[in-house]
């Protein structure tokens, strides 16, 4: 395994679009794609969280994985597609599907959700996957929608099996196994934060990039913020994530992704700030505090 891992800077978790009348609106995704890519991500991240991925018909994620595969191809860009179950069988095959299209650099797979199979079961779990699924796996660590800890010697061990080749570490906190997980890294295995509001200190203390939500807005601010920390630029990036940090914050205090969403349409990048229910549109209010900190540097 090599010493630098094959995922560093910023993954974009892409929003799905949707017209007024809740059909997805194919062209405006396509636009976020290519212009997250050219702002200066490495990546993207389709059938996310923040895609609304449960409430996409199958053709829906068909077309969205497409057009994202399309703009990455594009911009020599990596491909990363979100795997959410809690069935080991139906997580494999859908693996496999990804894998037989070939454009897909890796999946990000959440402990399963809900059950709470205990580390041992989850474990177990991913080293299904890894050996039966054909597709490098981020393993998505995300307590509090999953409902299932895990320790740093249970990351190790998840980091040690062939096909896991990264960490979405988005634990809500800065914390002991955070500590751990920075202290002792394994060779190759990228450690990405995926909180949004404490991304500038994960990255200055040497996680390898981010997949961040938040990045749908400001994706040039949020990828220089992470350069900067990584060639030991410290002021300029403490104060610009500061910045990021304030955005996010405002992003989130709603559901995600429907503050995003209502920015983008205010923006004139998508054609409804549309979400599907069970999710509800973010109000008026939330949309005017957030838009202002939208605005990137020049």
């Amino acid at each position: 395994m090599n010493a630098e891992p094959t995922f560093t800077g910023l993954y974009v978790p892409l929003i799905t679009p949707f017209t007024a009348d809740l059909r997805l609106a194919p062209d405006a995704l396509a636009r976020l794609a290519n212009e997250a890519l050219s702002a200066g991500a490495s990546g993207l991240v389709a059938l996310g969280t923040t895609a609304e991925t449960a409430t996409l018909t199958a053709e829906e994620r068909e077309t969205v994985v497409r057009i994202c595969s399309a703009a990455c191809r594009a911009h020599g860009a990596q491909l990363i597609v979100g795997v959410g179950t809690n069935d080991t069988a139906a997580a494999i095959t859908t693996l496999r599907e990804l894998a037989d299209k070939g454009d897909v650099a890796a999946a990000l797979v959440p402990a399963p959700p809900y059950i709470r199979p205990g580390e041992a079961g989850t474990l177990a779990h991913f080293t299904a996957l890894a050996e039966h699924g054909g597709l490098p796996l981020i393993v998505y660590d995300i307590p509090y929608r999953t409902a299932q800890t895990l320790s740093a010697d249970t990351i190790a061990a998840l980091g040690r099996l062939p096909e896991v080749v990264g960490i979405k570490h988005a634990t809500g906190v800065i914390d002991a196994t955070t500590i751990e997980l920075l202290g002792s890294p394994l060779p190759g295995f990228a450690l990405l934060g995926g909180d949004d509001i404490v991304l500038s200190p994960l990255v200055a203390a040497g996680v390898h990039g981010g997949i961040v939500a938040s990045a749908n807005l400001r994706t040039a601010d949020f990828a220089e913020m992470i350069a900067l920390w990584r060639r030991g630029s410290a002021a300029p990036a403490r104060g610009l994530g500061a910045e990021l940090a304030r955005l996010s914050a405002a992003l989130f205090t709603e559901p995600n992704p429907t503050v995003i969403k209502g920015v983008l349409y205010a923006q004139n990048r998508i054609p409804s700030p549309a979400v599907r229910m069970p999710l509800l549109a973010a109000s008026a209010d939330s949309v005017r505090r957030a838009a202002p900190l939208a605005v990137g540097r020049e």
